[in-house]
């Protein structure tokens, strides 16, 4: 049987979480490879339509939802509701359970050319409504419907069953005005050629003038009837010429080319209220459609521009869709370490909350980071490229990649064909989301932060992970552990990233040496592994301070991992694969500065390659009095070592000047002795880039084992204690 893509179950379960949650949502998906956020992208599209007509299929109820077809019937309907009629808002039409979902594909490249990018935004979604409901109903919408003061009075919800409220002109309706003007000059007309009703009196000196008189008196009447309505007529019908033809979204690519208007403050406020019209549009056709209508705004390639239009565009995202009734969703999908790295790097970037981290956090409700391929994954994608490699489109291997003639849904329990399998896979889910969240609520409590947005991340954060632990079949034994997991990920990502890492250099390190007792035992717990190499970060503390500004109280984090949640090597790999809301960029960073640490060497340098961090600190007197009787060192110099019981810990943390005075070797034996102990001197360090700086910052050095490091306690007090 058919085993499935892993991207195809990461696409599903943030498809079924964006079904669940309320907009607005920003939704950051991010991987390193562009190949799988496309192809997740195109699955999510999928599996949301087919997500949505299930559920219309379940939900409908006489009056069903109006057809999305375009019909002769539908479109009249749709022209009699903007002229005639105003919406009510009532809390059955603003809980639909149909949803429909528009989809709408900004690719930042396409405007990277204007300084603008987030104008090109607003631009896009422009367009993308007047393809999907047509450029007169929204000319007809901004015409009829649309007053920029409802944006400052409070929305109304009331309860009652009808939708529409008929427009009135002195208390009567308009669609009965309206007849009424239709209907009574053709009465009238009839009666006045049938009976005369309206007939002067003659005598015999007015004899010539009887025919003018009754044509007098039927100008008078039309006049007075059709006066007034002609000339409102008139001014609507000019309204909609006008807006057809100069159109908000001219004004904008106008604003956007003159440097004179876009650097005013009124051209933001108009792209704004653009933004609050098109909202509004929405939730009037919600009203229409008796549906609940989501725009699904994909932003792609944004890490391929440049870092000031970055930050402008993530402004947008920020300012432009905060509206809390609007009903956007926007997934922000970019390789998370350029994007980064980028936004660092930014004009203005100069407090802790205008980085890059800080900056997402705010902005960004769900974070879903792609796993790295598994090794079955990666092989079959090898093949698929060796069997390919005359093809010139990649993105046809992955879509080739994850299909199957047995089907995704055939292949996933949770996706099966049977309504009734889903129906109860979907209740499942529900219920076991809700029991996760109140299981330990009060033990979690003291863990969140007090904002919503941190919350709301977490809640849907933990929603993912459940659908992705379901379709695996890779439950947990107490699933309640769920949400304590994705709250340590939320909190501490970068201490979390840390133990991962030391648990997987553990496992490599064994495999090389063949050495099955090195292996971490799956029964020792995550504080242990990290308590057996908090030393080590401590000392890379001067490199990763920008890492280890997202993790909360070192002491809540002590707290967390030994007495209220007592995690281990095991649920580590439990959750590893649906960990989503872990950014990977973090352990890489960290893989990268303790691998050049942690250089291994052989053959002639394996004297005087420097030692692991690691293993320097966990160095006992006898370690290394062996390591110097290894490296052929008289033995005087080990009596020395062993009388002044000169350990690993003290090589590090201590004074390298004291230590050769202490040890009394000359020259050469001295810089063998410095290089294989306390690593490289300053003046041969690799330079490494730390992605705190800003450009006119120096370069930091590696924290290739270091012969003094004390003076880096003051720049993270945290690290220094107990806690690390």
């Amino acid at each position: 049987m058919y085993t499935p893509i892993s991207d195809d179950i990461y696409a599903y379960a943030l498809s079924k979480t964006l079904t669940k949650v309320s907009a607005p949502v920003t939704v950051g998906l991010y991987s390193t490879c562009q190949n799988r956020i496309n192809m997740i992208l195109e699955k999510m599209e999928v599996y949301m339509k087919r997500e949505a007509s299930e559920i219309e299929r379940k939900y409908t109820k006489r009056p069903g939802p109006r057809s999305v077809t375009p019909s002769a019937t539908g479109f009249l309907a749709l022209i009699g509701r903007l002229l005639l009629y105003n919406p009510i808002w009532t809390k059955e039409n603003q809980d639909h359970h149909n949803v429909r979902f528009i989809y709408v594909h900004f690719s930042a490249w396409h405007f990277a050319g204007s300084d603008l990018l987030w104008a090109g935004l607003v631009i896009r979604l422009i367009q993308a409504m007047q393809i999907n409901f047509g450029k007169l109903q929204l000319v007809l919408y901004r015409v009829g419907q649309y007053d920029e003061e409802d944006e400052v009075k409070e929305k109304i919800v009331e309860d009652g069953p009808n939708h529409w409220r008929s427009k009135k002109i002195c208390c009567c309706p308009l669609w009965c005005f309206l007849l009424c003007i239709l209907v009574v000059p053709a009465i009238l007309l009839v009666l006045q050629l049938t009976f005369g009703l309206f007939k002067p009196e003659v005598t015999a000196d007015d004899g010539d003038n009887e025919k003018t008189g009754q044509v007098g008196v039927l100008e008078g009447v039309a006049i007075a009837v059709l006066g007034v309505p002609a000339v409102s007529a008139f001014r609507f019908i000019f309204l909609m010429f006008k807006n057809l033809i100069f159109s908000q979204e001219l004004n904008i690519k106008k604003g956007m080319d003159n440097e004179r208007i876009s650097s005013q403050l009124g051209f933001m406020n108009e792209v704004r209220k653009e933004m609050w019209f098109l909202s509004r549009f929405i939730q009037f056709m919600e009203v229409f459609e008796r549906r609940r209508i989501r725009v699904v705004l994909k932003i792609t390639n944004l890490d391929r521009c440049s870092p000031r239009k970055i930050v402008g565009v993530l402004d947008a995202v920020n300012i432009l869709l905060s509206d809390e009734e609007s009903p956007f969703i926007s997934i922000l999908a970019a390789n998370p370490e350029v994007l980064i790295e980028k936004v660092n790097y930014a004009d203005g970037c100069f407090s802790k909350e205008d980085r890059a981290y800080a900056l997402l956090n705010r902005i960004v409700t769900l974070a879903f980071t792609v796993p790295p391929l598994c090794d079955d994954s990666k092989r079959r994608l090898f093949c698929s490229l060796t069997s390919n490699s005359k093809s010139p489109e990649v993105k046809n291997i992955w879509k080739d990649e994850n299909v199957s003639s047995v089907g995704i849904e055939e292949s996933i329990p949770m996706m099966a064909k049977t309504t009734v399998a889903s129906h109860v896979m979907e209740k499942e889910v529900e219920k076991l989301v809700k029991s996760i969240l109140t299981s330990n609520e009060r033990t979690l409590n003291k863990y969140m932060l007090d904002d919503v947005m941190s919350m709301r991340r977490v809640i849907n954060s933990i929603r993912v992970t459940v659908i992705i632990m379901k379709a695996l079949e890779k439950e947990p034994s107490q699933p309640e552990n769920i949400a304590p997991w994705v709250v340590l990920a939320n909190q501490w990502p970068c201490r979390l990233s840390w133990i991962i890492q030391c648990v997987e250099d553990a496992q490599q390190r064994a495999d090389i040496d063949r050495d099955r007792e090195a292996i971490t035992d799956d029964s020792k717990t995550l504080w242990k592994v990290f308590s057996e190499s908090r030393a080590e970060l401590y000392v890379m503390s001067g490199q990763i301070e920008d890492l280890l500004e997202h993790d909360g109280d070192p002491e809540m984090f002590e707290r967390f991992l030994t007495v209220d949640f007592q995690f281990t090597v095991k649920d580590l790999k439990t959750f590893e694969v649906a960990t989503v809301n872990l950014d990977h960029t973090i352990q890489r960073e960290l893989a990268k500065i303790r691998g050049t640490s942690r250089l291994k060497d052989s053959g002639w340098m394996r004297d005087l390659a420097p030692l692991p961090i690691a293993t320097i600190i966990n160095m006992n007197t006898e370690d290394v009095c062996k390591e110097l009787k290894r490296m052929d060192y008289p033995s005087k110099y080990i009596d020395i070592v062993k009388n002044n019981n000169l350990n690993g810990s003290a090589l590090v943390f201590g004074d390298a000047d004291d230590v050769k005075k202490l040890l009394g070797m000359n020259f050469g034996e001295w810089a063998s002795f410095r290089l294989h102990f306390l690593g490289l001197p300053s003046h041969l360090r690799p330079q490494h880039k730390n992605t705190q700086q800003t450009p006119s910052q120096p370069q930091s050095q590696l924290p290739i084992p270091t012969h003094h490091v004390s003076h880096r306690s003051s720049s993270n007090p945290s690290l220094a204690n107990s806690s690390v």
